[in-house]
């Protein structure tokens, strides 16, 4: 799970998208910006949000519950911030009490899914905004978290449900941001550079995932398009 105190990667300093914006206006004092541009900029202008959909997800096997919004920040990926690697996590607890964690203002981290050992799926964070989950700002920019319902030291909590679940999100993720398919770019916290984490730890059998992730992006893939990153109605 994300680090249960407050985030190392200062994510609360000035961002990326402030600079962007920041660096807008300076031009438009010299250049004139085209009217399509200012339009998508303009929601990222501090105090004006852009418009949300109460409920909707990002895959449509996923039930939606909200993580309170002191977990994660606004964005606009993949416009603002690429996504390029899923990060697998393990939550050191059960379904339950993950939910009411990254429902907790004061647990300063949450991820954007959460998997349970039934294959069920709860979405909490849109993949469009950043989730606190990697202990890393970068890697949290770049990253859509899955937080698996278990425990590290406890291989019979990695279910067939939980795998099969799991891999078919994580393939759907890698179709939607054209991520490779490989373990340079779905990878396990315990891999985030500066992370003190261990999940998703040495029983969680990644040759059977990949293998499981690989054969639902090929199935999706011959089944038709993938889609774009646009929200689905859960």
């Amino acid at each position: 799970m994300g680090a249960r105190k407050a985030s190392a990667d200062g994510d609360r300093r000035i961002g990326r998208r402030a600079l962007i914006v920041g660096g807008v206006a300076a031009a438009a004092g010299t250049a004139a910006l085209a009217r399509d541009e200012l339009a998508r900029l303009w929601w990222r202008v501090p105090g004006v949000e852009k418009p949300r959909e109460q409920g909707v997800v990002d895959y449509a096997g996923a039930r939606w519950v909200a993580a309170s919004d002191a977990n994660w920040r606004r964005a606009d990926r993949p416009d603002d911030f690429g996504v390029d690697m899923v990060i697998v996590h393990v939550t050191q607890g059960s379904f339950d009490s993950a939910v009411q964690a990254f429902q907790n203002p004061e647990h300063k981290a949450a991820s954007h899914y959460i998997v349970g050992q039934d294959g069920r799926v709860t979405q909490m964070i849109r993949e469009l905004d950043v989730a606190y989950h990697a202990g890393n700002r970068d890697y949290n920019e770049r990253s859509v978290g899955i937080e698996h319902a278990g425990f590290v030291d406890r291989p019979e909590d990695f279910t067939d449900e939980m795998y099969e679940a799991s891999a078919r999100l994580t393939a759907r993720i890698c179709a939607r941001y054209d991520i490779p398919v490989d373990r340079d770019h779905v990878i396990g916290h315990v891999e985030v550079p500066g992370t003190d984490h261990t999940d998703p730890g040495p029983h969680w059998d990644w040759d059977r995932y990949m293998k499981l992730v690989r054969r639902a992006r090929t199935e999706r893939a011959r089944s038709g398009p993938s889609g774009s990153p646009s929200a689905t109605a859960g």
